[in-house]
């Protein structure tokens, strides 16, 4: 992955909508993983941390291949951009997996995944609010299409299993705030240094925190005492639900744009409730059905409306 050009991204680019679903698809195994992981009892410190090991050797690697190949990356390396990359990625990597980890101690993975795929919304907002985007205000319905999917899940739980839904869906709540955050400020990132050198900074800062907040917790003593079902869990959730999903869809953000990438994250949740169904055994009832169907349904009714004030504008 070489250094980003200036040139601005295309909301039109067929590569970048591939490198955008893929990282979406791969993303929504990661609940299924934290929740194996946490039926063996590890905690979530414990499993961020296992995640992070797994991931920071291949962005050492990856990186280190990319300055030693590319001298037009060495020379676009300087310490303010480095060290405001390493806060990009600390927000996105570190504070929204960690809020998002803990909020499925007390969420099913399909909701999570849910709550989670709101971030769009938040992605709009912020561009409007902070970065000089113009406000869509056509995708306003969707938004509330969506949301509604979320109040019929969100009132199941809680008819049937309360405890912990507040505090479960707040945090992932954060989760998606930080995340489409985090969307804005790596894009900036990308067109300095690159996704490739971006994504290996960000990841392995992010990953340095993690572990950091492992030992100080727990001690180096607690990764010997892990059975190997954890750490194979561990394994997984490195490379498919954090290696490769991030530099797929980082490099879609840089192809097509932080908008247009987060439009196509309805896979994520399709993919999650069928993998929780079947592996996770999470119930699945007509309000499920119905709830992720209205949030789909929204996401589907806000890409239009974000296309079709693309059209008009051009």
């Amino acid at each position: 992955m070489s250094v980003a050009s200036s040139s601005a991204p295309s909301a039109n680019d067929p590569l970048g909508y591939a490198f955008a679903v893929a990282g979406a698809v791969l993303f929504a195994t990661k609940g299924i993983f934290i929740k194996l992981a946490y039926a063996q009892g590890t905690t979530t410190e414990m499993l961020l941390s296992l995640r992070m090991i797994v991931a920071l050797p291949v962005y050492l690697v990856i990186m280190v291949g990319l300055l030693r190949r590319e001298e037009n990356l060495r020379a676009s390396l300087s310490w303010p951009v480095v060290l405001t990359s390493m806060a990009v990625g600390i927000l996105g990597y570190y504070v929204s997996s960690y809020l998002d980890f803990l909020g499925l101690n007390y969420l099913t993975a399909q909701y999570e995944r849910l709550v989670l795929f709101t971030y769009p919304f938040f992605v709009l907002l912020f561009g409007v609010w902070f970065f000089g985007d113009r406000m869509v205000w056509g995708v306003v319905p969707a938004m509330l299409v969506s949301y509604a999917g979320l109040l019929v899940i969100f009132g199941w739980n809680l008819a049937l299993n309360p405890d912990g839904l507040v505090t479960g869906t707040l945090l992932v709540l954060g989760s998606a705030i930080t995340f489409a955050l985090y969307q804005h400020l790596a894009k900036r990132q990308m067109l300095k240094l690159g996704s490739g050198l971006f994504t290996c900074i960000a990841m392995s800062t992010a990953a340095l925190c993690a572990i950091g907040q492992n030992l100080i917790i727990a001690g180096p003593q607690s990764y010997l005492t892990l059975s190997p079902q954890i750490w194979t869990y561990g394994l997984a959730l490195g490379v498919l639900g954090t290696v490769l999903p991030s530099f797929l869809m980082n490099a879609g953000m840089a192809r097509i744009g932080a908008r247009a990438t987060s439009s196509t994250g309805a896979f994520g949740p399709i993919v999650t409730i069928i993998i929780a169904v079947i592996v996770l055994s999470e119930p699945f009832t007509i309000f499920h059905a119905l709830g992720t169907a209205l949030v789909l349904l929204g996401s589907v009714l806000f890409t239009r409306a974000e296309r079709r004030a693309r059209n008009r504008r051009d």
